[in-house]
This record gives structure tokens, C-alpha cells and sequence, in this order.
């Protein structure tokens, strides 16, 4: 299986997904989903996510968690289980942690031209 494709399976009626790494250890599809934390560390490792480095002197690192969520169909059935790590950013101190915030903007000009594309080929 490639890095970042979900994990199938054929599980049915389960209403709450996990919160914690300790409950989807507890939960029924405990398998499938260490499987779908298997499959985001080799999606994160391909896709050179971060980098191992020293940590400097004084400085604590910021944590992390998983996020767990079944996927389902129209019917709902669960069809996938998604795993991801994600940073715990809200712990964060400004001018300690970081300096300047960015936030990704679409220039006009690619607008444009993709409204242009839309138009041209009727979709």
C-alpha cells in the first residue's frame, strides 16, 4: 500500500471514534487502526514530512497526537480507518516558538486563468 492511501475495511456500527491513542488501542478495530497509523508514518517518511535533528538546550519540543476517524459511505458503513499525527500548534508561544505567521493566498492571475479553463471547457 503507498503512503496517504486509506486503509479499506468492512467494519459496521461503530458510532464513536477514538479520541485518544490509548482508546483506538482499546477499541475493537485496535488492528486496522495501527495499521492506519502505519500508513501515515510511511506517507510522512516518503514525503520527507520533518527532519530528526537535535533538540537545542533549553528548548521544549512540541507535542503530538493522533487523530482517528472512520470513514463511511452513502450507507454508512465504515469503508476506510484514516490515522493522522498532528502537531499540538496551540501550545505555540509567539516570538518564543515562532516569529511570523504565513497563511497560503491564490494569486489573481491563477484564478483567472483557472475560471478561464472552467468556462472554456464547460465543466
Amino acid at each position: 500500500m503507498s503512503g496517504g492511501e486509506a486503509l479499506e475495511a468492512e467494519a459496521i456500527g461503530h458510532e464513536d471514534d477514538p479520541y485518544t491513542y490509548n482508546e483506538a488501542m482499546k477499541d475493537v478495530d485496535a488492528t486496522l487502526w495501527k495499521k492506519a497509523m502505519n500508513v501515515e508514518m510511511e506517507s510522512m517518511g516518503s514525503n520527507k514530512v520533518w527532519e530528526l535533528v537535535d533538540l537545542p538546550e533549553r528548548i521544549k519540543p512540541i507535542g503530538c497526537k493522533w487523530v482517528y476517524k472512520r470513514k463511511r459511505g452513502a450507507d454508512g458503513k465504515v469503508e476506510t480507518f484514516k490515522a493522522r499525527l498532528v502537531a499540538k500548534g496551540y501550545t505555540q508561544k509567539e516570538g518564543i516558538d515562532y516569529d511570523e505567521t504565513f497563511s497560503p493566498v491564490a494569486m489573481l492571475k491563477s484564478r483567472q486563468r483557472t475560471t478561464y479553463l472552467i468556462l472554456l471547457l464547460k465543466l
